[in-house]
Order: C-alpha cells, then structure tokens, then sequence
C-alpha cells in the first residue's frame, strides 16, 4: 500500500496536478496578502461547525459515470465565502478531503476545491467592493452569490474534466457532457441557497444559534442529492440492460462474439473522421452501433445460422430484424434514446443504390449516421467467419468495400474508411481485436470449412451478415 502511494502518474497529469497545486497555493497566498486586515467573525465552534458540513458533504458523493464525482460541497464552501474572510473557505475546501486516495489524486482533489472556491471568493468580493444597484435595492448579494457559483462550478468541472481528459485520452467535451452538463441546472438552482444558510446562520431563526436553521436546511440538499445519485443509477442500469441485450444477442450465435462492439468501434473512428472530429457525434454513433442488430433478438436460432441459402419467407423474415429492433426498443423513445439510434437500427442495410431495405432509400436519402453503421457492419462481417462461408482476411475486405463504392456504399465514407484502415486501427484485424478485447483468441474465430451451399453475392447482401 506505501508502494502504490509512491507511483506517479503520466508526465502530463503530474504537471497538471502540480499546477493545480501551486495555483491553489499563489492564490491563497493572494487572498491572505490581500485580506489580512479582514476581520474572522467566526468561533472555534463555528469553525468546526462548518469544517464538519463540508467534511460530510465530500463524504456523500454521488459517483459520475466518468472517473469522477460530486458532491454538494458547493454550497458550504459558498456559505463560509459569504460568512468569512476571503482567504478562509479555501483552506478549509483543502482540509475537510480525507479519502486515502493515491498521493497525487489526493493533492489534485484538494487542489482543485481549494483553487475554486477561491476564486469564486473572488468574484464574491468583486460585487462586494463594487456594489450593484436597481434604484434603491442593492442587488451585490445576490448578483454576487450568482457570480461566485458559477465560477466556482466552472473552475471546479473545468479542473476534473482536463484531469480525467489527460489521464484517460477520453474527449474533453465527452467527460464533460457525461459527468456535468446534466448537473448545470440543479447546481445552479441549489446556489442561491448558500447565501439563504449565511444569512440564517447570522441571524437565528431557531432557538438562538443559527446552527439549528442550517442542519433544517440539510433536508431539501439531501433530497437533491438522493436525485442526482438515482439519476446516476439509473444510468447504470439502463447501460447494464444494453449489454445484457447485446450478451443475449451474441449468445444466439458464437460467430458474431463482439460484432456489435467492434462495428461500433469502427463506427466510431468513421463517424469521427467523416465529421471533422467531431467527437459528441461519434460518441452518439459508437451506443448506437452497439444497438444496431437487436431486432436479431426476436429471429429463430435457426433460421439466424442455417448454413444454406434461404427461401424468400425466410429472407423476409431476417430482414425485419431492422424494423423489429426499433419496436423493441420504442418504449424507450422519449427517455433513452434520439432520432440517430432508431435511424441506425432502421437503416443500416439500406444501400446508396438505392436496393437495400426496408425501405429502398438511395443516396442522402439515407441518414448519414446509417449508411456510417452499415459499412462498418459490412467490413466487420465480411472478416468474420460465418457458417455459409470463410471469413475474408482485412486485404480482400478493404477491396470489397472499394468495389461497392458508389453502389452500396457512399463513396465519400469509403475514402475516409481507406484512410483510416491504412492507419492500422486496433480493429483492422478481427483476430487481433478479439486478443485485445479478451487475451486469447478462442476457437470461434478461426474460419470453418467453406459450405457447399450457395452464399448471397456482395450485391444480394444476406442480413444474417449485416450486410455484405
């Protein structure tokens, strides 16, 4: 346990953690140099008081989906920014964290509380020192309060977010709308009552210290924090059932082991690329993918691995799997999933020739976050073995995928699919994904003896092979 205390992070996060650290330092330094003749209002017990609020309010945290948490440490810190000198709510954001983390994050933690909370004492005493009036009402308090908040919550997410951006190579923007833009409202909401806290705390409205009104206080702040917490779990779970359904859905045949999962890497990476970077869209392509064959759900075992080729019914009938998925997943329309998903389920076998189904779309007819899936979908079955026929090595996939261009695929997609594949991405080799995904290769991926019965060219695609 000493050892792990010891280790150090990547380069960069140890200069970032280190810069937090010295910022949280000069800053404090400022406030001291700068307020030194403020006058502390508050008592030992006082002190204590708070110290333990804001310990209690670290030690309830509610844990976000991206290495990160949060907790309502806000409003406390807010409180005594209003309540004391401006050089005290910092020191104690930077004591009351005790958690036994690994040095580094520790120092980071504390550093980033301290650092905003200071300078949301900052943009407090801005308003206190250039008071802002509407006629005869004085509007410092509650402008400044405003002003503190915010700072303090931008200065706060800014910080973790760049953190967990450098230590993990996740997109900025992504932790960030995955960890806080679901939190802006209730955040900024929640503000204003550390002001209300500062206030009662100065004048009693219970008993005759204002101790009493504040912990009457601590009700309505754990109900939101009960909010945030289920609305996390919620998450959890609704992520839990999509890999459930998509364990079900590979369980069916042991052929298609992490197709979905590797289709909607690949997506990603396309999506990415085919919009400039843009990272939310592909983000919102990737969970997309991972849904696009579960109308497979409700398709016979058998008819899913018959090794021969299939009648007309039984074709259809493979075919709805398309239109099956979005009714499975239609409960879910208005609280889960956007438009994108059931595009992707809908059409990721329509072709830009204008012969795919279910409904024959051709060209930008199709929606762009489809024809993205149904090309990743084609390269991926196309080097995977399937009972009707081998698996083609990445080489001869590429030259397929070059060869439908302008037919069943977009060619535009197909050049940015070429650049990318000539990148060497971890899912250009299907085996070599597989080892990475799971540390061996099983017997599932090696290709089967070739059937004799006959197997869909490129331009009758089978669905059972999502589309080559």
């Amino acid at each position: 346990m000493a050892l792990k205390r010891l280790e150090l992070p990547p380069p960069r996060v140890l200069l970032f953690v280190l810069s937090a650290f010295l910022g949280f330092l000069a800053l404090e330094g400022f406030l001291l140099w700068a307020y030194n003749d403020a006058p502390l209002r508050l008592g030992l017990l006082d002190l204590l008081f708070w110290g333990a609020l804001t310990f209690w309010s670290i030690k309830v945290r509610v844990p976000l989906p991206m290495s990160a948490s949060m907790s309502q440490l806000f409003v406390f810190a807010l409180a005594l920014v209003v309540l004391s000198p401006p050089w005290l709510a910092p020191l104690v954001s930077f004591f009351a964290r005790w958690n036994r983390q690994v040095w580094y994050k520790e120092l980071f933690n504390r550093s980033q509380d301290g650092l905003a909370t200071a300078l949301a004492a900052l943009a407090w005493q801005f308003f206190q020192q250039n008071p802002l009036y509407m006629g005869s009402w004085n509007l410092s308090a509650g402008v400044g309060i405003a002003a503190a908040s915010l700072v303090l919550f931008l200065a706060n997410t800014t910080l973790v977010t760049t953190a967990i951006h450098l230590a993990n190579r996740i997109s900025w923007y992504e932790v960030w709308r995955r960890n806080y833009r679901w939190l802006v409202s209730s955040y900024l909401l929640l503000s204003p009552l550390a002001l209300l806290l500062a206030r009662a705390y100065e004048t009693p409205l219970l008993g005759h210290w204002g101790g009493w009104t504040v912990l009457l206080f601590l009700i309505p702040l754990y109900y939101s924090r009960y909010y945030w917490d289920e609305k996390v779990r919620l998450e959890q779970a609704f992520d839990t059932t999509l890999e459930l359904l998509m364990n079900a859905l590979e369980a069916k045949d042991s052929m298609t082991r992490l197709h979905s999962e590797r289709v909607a890497e690949i997506a990603r990476d396309l999506a990415r690329k085919a919009k400039g970077g843009d990272e939310a869209y592909a983000q919102a392509v990737y969970r997309a993918s991972r849904l696009h064959d579960i109308g497979k759900i409700a398709i016979p075992e058998p008819l899913l691995l018959k090794p021969g080729s299939l009648t007309p019914e039984e074709y259809g009938l493979i075919q709805s799997h398309t239109t099956k998925g979005a009714e499975l997943l239609s409960p879910a329309r208005k609280v889960a999933f956007d438009p994108l998903v059931y595009n992707v389920l809908l059409y990721h076998h329509e072709r830009w020739d204008g012969r795919g189904y279910p409904r024959g779309l051709a060209g930008h007819e199709i929606p762009e976050e489809a024809r993205i899936v149904g090309l990743a979908d084609a390269y991926e079955a196309m080097t995977a073995p399937r009972p009707y026929r081998e698996a083609k090595t990445p080489e001869e996939a590429l030259r397929e995928i070059q060869e439908l261009s302008g037919h069943q695929f977009d060619p535009r997609l197909v050049e940015a699919f070429t650049e990318l594949w000539k990148e060497n991405p971890i899912w250009r080799d299907r085996q070599a994904y597989l080892a990475a995904k799971e540390g061996s290769v099983s017997a599932s991926t090696s290709s089967p003896h070739s059937s004799d019965s006959a197997s869909p060219s490129p331009s009758e695609p089978d669905p059972r092979t999502s589309g080559e």
